[in-house]
């Protein structure tokens, strides 16, 4: 994986030589890890026009949730009155005769900008912007191993749960049911709070578990994803509890399924984000539902489990192959619950087989 890494560093490199800076700090902790292989706390990546070296507060430990750092890029850790990683690369590259610097100021706090520029005012301190995030939105195919992985550990918590009794029990107990069952299944954790919404609170997005216990005829929306080596999946599916749904309950399943469907059917290379999220909200806001829709439609998953691209209304740019999305439409009725279905798959061209499901838990609506 070594020139992989390399890779990736030297394409970042190039890219800010182009606009002007020699060298690049790389301070957001996904950033850091895409490029040097692991992101052990506080640590910092400093790209030089020789070498590139990265800055931690602390010797290595052999936390796996920190990732393995690429063999071949020299760690220099600082001492234990060293400061700010941060800070202590910036005055590492003034005196590697660096005269401008691009930082991540998007990630860097007002103070902490102040502490680096006043530690080699003669050195530009440049914006890096969006720079690595960019890199990252096209997957090479382990990301995407990666990615199966944690899908078919999500899928199977999710399975497992769907064979145990749910009548009676909280939110919260299901909820911490699954995390620990994508942690057997050999997740490194899980990928974000698991949501479990119930009854009245199904289909709500970002649905905070309660204490809120499971009734017979309730609708169950189970939203969960699994960190295999630092990449996330998603998964969210929506399930009628110990009876036979009632019609209004088919009927709301059976359009926010359809949305779902245009919004996979719509993930072609070269589709405009913004015609993801309006193939699937159209079907939603034709039926009476634009108002009980979420935000977007589904968004990039990665080493964050929110990455770029969104789909959204306004978001402005195309799908490439080999980028990993959510499609995740839902409806919520106020008072009564909702319907949420969720899917991580890899836009893929058609010669390919088109989108690549990942997360392949049946979306049939089942009384549990």
């Amino acid at each position: 994986m070594s020139e992989v890494y390399a890779d990736r560093r030297l394409r970042l490199r190039d890219r800010c030589a182009a606009a002007g800076s020699p060298a690049a700090l790389v301070s957001r902790p996904a950033n850091v890890r895409y490029l040097a292989g692991g992101s052990p706390a506080g640590a910092v990546l400093l790209l030089g026009p020789d070498e590139d070296v990265l800055l931690r507060p602390t010797a290595p430990g052999g936390d796996p949730a920190d990732g393995r750092v690429d063999e071949l890029l020299r760690q220099l850790v600082l001492p234990t009155d060293g400061g700010d990683p941060a800070v202590a690369g910036v005055d590492f590259s003034r005196k590697a005769g660096a005269d401008a610097l691009a930082v991540e100021e998007h990630h860097l706090t007002v103070a902490r900008h102040r502490a680096m520029g006043s530690v080699a005012p003669g050195l530009r301190l440049a914006d890096l912007s969006y720079a690595v995030e960019q890199l990252r939105i096209v997957k090479d195919e382990d990301e995407i191993a990666c990615l199966r992985i944690a899908a078919e550990i999500a899928d199977q918590a999710l399975g497992e749960l769907l064979e145990s009794i749910l009548v009676g029990r909280t939110e919260r107990h299901l909820a911490l049911e699954l995390e620990r069952r994508l942690v057997d299944h050999g997740a490194d954790g899980p990928a974000f709070a698991t949501s479990v919404a119930t009854g009245p609170h199904a289909g709500r997005a970002g649905h905070k578990p309660t204490d809120r216990r499971v009734e017979e005829g309730d609708f169950l929306s189970v939203c969960l994803g699994a960190n295999y080596r630092g990449y996330r999946c998603e998964i969210g599916r929506t399930f009628v509890i110990g009876t036979t749904p009632a019609d209004w309950q088919i009927e709301l399943y059976d359009l926010v399924f359809a949305a779902q469907r245009a919004g996979r059917e719509a993930l072609v290379p070269g589709a405009e984000y913004r015609d993801i999220d309006r193939a699937a909200r159209q079907i939603l806001a034709a039926a009476g539902h634009g108002h009980a829709t979420t935000p977007l439609t589904g968004h990039g998953v990665g080493l964050e489990i929110e990455e770029d691209p969104q789909l959204a209304p306004a978001a402005m740019g195309k799908l490439d192959a080999c980028v990993p999305v959510t499609v995740e439409p839902g409806v919520h009725l106020p008072g009564r619950g909702g319907v949420r279905i969720d899917d991580t798959l890899v836009v893929r061209q058609e010669a390919d087989g088109g989108p690549e499901l990942l997360t392949i838990t049946t979306k049939e609506l089942l009384a549990l």
